[in-house]
């Protein structure tokens, strides 16, 4: 349990990298008009500070951007032309006082987390369906169709929603006073689903691969208050938005491209060496958000597919491919490691061990896989580190890869003589080899390097 426990809260990190790397993408399009060097200063700078955040655990960062998600649903048509209709109806527009139009703007807002945290909460149980099962084709090809469909739909090729009995039901609901703004808050994103199933549908996937409940909670009730943030304002200050325009259908097809790059991510992962295929380098970068800027410049965002020429269709139907190939690879620009920060591992066990023992070497062995949520912070924050990767000189290091397409039975036959029963696990023997230290769990690198310099 503990272990799982363990594995569950390192997924969380990794899933709030990626989480927080996907929707930098958003930031991408909204700021197309920067310069590339200028981009290039800008993420290398929010990956270290990502990074930094997230390996010690700290999810503020995420939790933020996920907020952020929360505001732009909100500025989506079916979700903002619909925010001064609903002040009126539970009655802020017809106080005496701000307080008392603060009080049912807050009403409001708690309807909505008080149905979307718990969410948050069963997507995070339902962590053995997105944990290693991530490596089987049955669980990530649906996952990446959905997220096609879901970006389909952001784009304008379909819309869902429920039956419209049921939404003139549901938009009955409430009425004046805080009970009526708390139901009302409650129902109105089942009846705004066109624009927020999709995003919830995300951002649940996301929370799924974490296990952690408390991050599931939190990142539901994060993305409920930015989603009703404007409803708030209006509600408690009596202000007037923007009219509503063109620039809607805009922030749906930005949620489209993250929803694309989200299936391109999942999908690497079954696909042997897509994700090694991105180098962290400047000219990688520039590539990448050439090609993000091209695209948006083309037509990703401000064409449409929704009632127009088939030529425009088509042309925007480029732009969406050559902005998401962008921005998968301003994604695997974040992940990738940079030239020479990694061990030199070998892949042939047999022959690593043997060499060990002939040469009287200490033995690194580390069973991993590309699903494994720890697997990857090791070899992030912890074999990339240049005093990790200069004591492992000494060591026969051999990785022991269980990922799809390179898991073997002769490889589970290893793990299992070394009675592992789960990932990560790194394994030392010193130069008898005789094992002398394992670990299970995610190890910083200060602590990883004071094992190995224990292991003669």
């Amino acid at each position: 349990m503990g272990l799982i426990l363990r594995e569950a809260m390192h997924r969380a990190r990794l899933s709030s990298r990626v989480t927080s790397a996907l929707l930098m993408c958003a930031s991408v399009v909204a700021l197309a008009s920067i310069s590339s060097t200028a981009y290039a200063d800008v993420f290398g700078d929010l990956r270290a500070r990502l990074g930094t955040a997230l390996s010690s655990g700290d999810f503020g960062l995420a939790l933020g951007i996920v907020f952020l998600a929360g505001v732009g649903t909100s500025l989506t048509p079916c979700v903002y032309p619909m925010i001064a209709i609903t002040v009126s109806v539970f009655g802020a527009r017809q106080v005496s006082s701000r307080a008392e139009g603060a009080k049912l703007s807050t009403s409001f807002v708690l309807g909505i987390a008080a149905l979307f945290t718990p969410l948050g909460v069963a997507a995070a149980f339902s962590t053995e369906a997105f944990g290693s099962q991530l490596s089987s084709y049955w669980v990530v090809i649906p996952l990446v169709v959905l997220f096609v469909a879901m970006a389909a739909s952001m784009f304008g090729a379909f819309e869902i929603s429920l039956p419209p009995a049921l939404q003139n039901r549901l938009a009955q609901v409430g009425g004046v006073g805080l009970k009526g703004a708390f139901a009302l808050g409650l129902v109105s994103s089942l009846i705004a689903a066109p624009c927020t199933g999709p995003v919830l549908l995300l951002l649940l996937g996301w929370i799924g691969t974490t296990g952690n409940v408390w991050f599931g909670a939190a990142a539901m009730f994060s993305y409920a208050i930015g989603l009703g943030l404007l409803t708030w304002i209006v509600g408690t200050f009596a202000v007037s938005l923007p009219k509503s325009g063109r620039w809607l259908e805009w922030v749906k097809s930005i949620f489209g491209l993250v929803m694309l790059v989200t299936a391109v991510y999942y999908l690497s992962g079954l696909i042997p060496g897509m994700r090694e295929r991105a180098v962290h380098s400047t000219t990688f970068l520039l590539v990448a958000l050439g090609l993000t800027v091209a695209g948006i410049a083309l037509g990703a965002v401000h064409l449409s597919f929704h009632h127009t020429p088939m030529g425009e269709r088509i042309r925007k139907g480029i732009a969406v491919f050559i902005a998401t190939a962008g921005m998968a690879g301003i994604i695997g620009y974040l992940i990738a490691l940079p030239p020479g920060a990694k061990i030199q591992w070998a892949e042939d066990y047999a022959a690593a061990r043997a060499r060990a023992l002939q040469e009287h070497l200490p033995m690194l062995v580390d069973f991993g896989a590309s699903w494994c949520g720890a697997c990857g912070e090791l070899d992030r924050n912890t074999f990339s580190d240049p005093r990790v990767v200069a004591e492992g000189q000494r060591f026969v290091a051999v990785r022991v890869d269980l990922s799809p397409n390179q898991d073997s039975p002769e490889k589970r036959a290893v793990l299992r003589s070394y009675n592992g029963h789960g990932l990560p696990l790194v394994v030392m023997h010193d130069a008898s080899g005789a094992e002398v230290d394992r670990i299970e769990e995610f190890v910083a690198a200060e602590a990883f390097l004071d094992r190995m310099r224990r292991v003669d």
